[in-house]
């Protein structure tokens, strides 16, 4: 084979291998969960744990919102469960708006493994709050205050810590 017709071989391959890399976040991924088959996107798949991230960063915002039971808006206020549900809702992921309800999303993670986003619930599950990293979390505490951050361990909530749950791919 001639030097110049395989030169311009070697150069097409190069820029199919490119092309092909480039559309990979295109490639369906089947995620085999406990509600049977389903069919996502790569790129959706990769952006998952940024989820959590800025589901938190959506709940620092609402930091100094008054305390409503059944609230989640921050013009009318938030109840614990309904801040998590709103900080979700903002990043494209819907869940219930019951501290009870949401102890069955996602998978449980071990306080060692736990992100920011990651949802934190307390005993009896009456309350939840989303972790923030570095010992911190957010959360609706109670009426007559408003959404506020807090160290777990320079709290009462350190010690009343029941569970974590994931509600985002990892």
């Amino acid at each position: 084979m001639p030097t110049c017709l395989r030169s311009r071989l070697s150069v097409f391959a190069l820029a199919v291998v490119v092309s092909a890399a480039t559309a990979a976040p295109a490639i369906a991924v089947v995620d085999e969960g406990h509600r049977g088959l389903r069919r996502t996107s790569l790129a959706a798949e990769l952006d998952a744990p940024r989820k959590g991230e800025r589901a938190a960063e959506e709940a620092v915002k609402a930091v100094g919102v008054p305390y409503r039971w059944g609230g989640e808006s921050p013009t009318s206020g938030f109840d614990c469960s309904g801040l998590v549900r709103w900080a979700y809702g903002r990043v494209g992921i819907d869940l219930p708006h019951s501290s009870y309800a949401l102890y069955g999303e996602g998978r449980r993670v071990v306080e060692s493994k736990m992100e920011p986003g990651d949802l934190l619930f307390f005993e009896g599950l009456g309350h939840v709050g989303l972790y923030l990293g570095r010992g911190r979390m957010v959360h609706a505490p109670q009426s007559g205050r408003t959404v506020e951050i807090v160290r777990l361990d320079g709290s009462n909530y350190g010690s009343r810590l029941i569970g974590a749950r994931r509600v985002v791919p990892a």
